[in-house]
């Protein structure tokens, strides 16, 4: 892979990292759902943030007053006594490097049901309640997570009217928003990019995100070098995290970069790339995490 296609192939994993962290975000509001406040809503994380901040801030809050008992030298035992904490509780947070991971962890912990939501939806409108079951019956479909979560995800039934709501539209998964934000807009599908425009209206992060991306992508169809000083500037200052890292990578090898946006060269080896990635992953039907999809593509060059 060239050095340019190595280039692109960073930023998509910067891109995807930062999608994924948005992807209780992806799903459009159900129709109607702004005008039926009586009904559950599928995605509390997203119609009611302020809970999700509520987690955040008390996983926080234990990380560090586990960290400060154990510094004064309290055992984890004794520390779980304290704070009122499953011993298993104390254990991760104690061997947690940054309140960050704790948190990190525990939201994708809560996101691992959502390709099943609509399943489970279905099974308790049909009147199967109990979580045992239902956890039984997704884990047939290749459920990856425990029983806790889904009894968590069935739990906002039980405190409401008893049944689901009605599914909204299907959202996009991440591999897609993914490959629409690193698509060139004149070859998006006019679906595509309806769909990612109303994701862009509805989250800043991500409308910042693509344009980012549309800017970089200007650098290296253009050979501007000289833009790339501004650029990871911007994102430095930007609150994207994964996006950021790309961009201090780029500074620790400024002049190489920056010689090699501007010096003249074929984007044919970033698009066979692109192509091929996309090849295997459609070869490997979606399974396969970014980790084991990196393993193939480097066995495949």
């Amino acid at each position: 892979m060239s050095t340019m296609g190595h280039l692109w192939a960073n930023l998509g994993q910067a891109v995807e990292k930062t999608v994924n962290a948005h992807r209780s975000r992806l799903a459009e509001p159900p129709p109607g759902s702004a005008s039926s406040p009586g009904h559950l809503d599928v995605e509390p994380e997203v119609v009611q943030p302020p809970k999700e901040l509520k987690v955040v801030v008390r996983l926080r809050e234990q990380h560090a007053a586990a960290h400060e008992l154990w510094q004064q030298g309290m055992s984890k035992a004794a520390i779980g006594r304290k704070l009122g904490l499953h011993q298993a509780t104390v254990r991760k947070l104690v061997n947690a490097r940054s309140a960050d991971d704790v948190v990190a962890k525990n939201l994708q912990r809560a996101h691992v049901v959502d390709p099943y939501v609509g399943y489970l939806h279905r099974r308790w409108n049909e009147g199967v309640r109990n979580a045992a079951q239902l956890y039984r019956e997704i884990k047939q479909l290749g459920y990856p997570g425990g029983e806790l979560a889904v009894q968590r995800h069935l739990r906002r039934y039980r405190t409401g009217r008893g049944h689901a709501p009605g599914l909204g539209p299907k959202p996009p998964s991440v591999r897609e928003v993914t490959s629409w934000i690193m698509t060139h807009p004149e070859n998006l599908r006019d679906e595509d990019a309806d769909k990612l425009h109303r994701l862009r209206e509805r989250d800043p992060e991500l409308d910042r995100l693509t344009r980012h991306v549309r800017k970089f992508a200007a650098m290296m169809t253009g050979r501007h070098g000289d833009r790339l000083e501004d650029w990871i500037t911007d994102v430095e200052q930007d609150s994207l995290a994964p996006l950021a890292g790309f961009a201090r990578n780029l500074r620790r090898d400024f002049d190489a970069v920056r010689d090699g946006l501007s010096l003249p060269h074929s984007s044919g080896a970033v698009e066979g790339n692109i192509n091929r990635l996309k090849m295997l992953k459609r070869q490997m039907f979606g399974r396969a995490s970014l980790d084991l999809l990196r393993k193939r593509v480097l066995l495949t060059r």
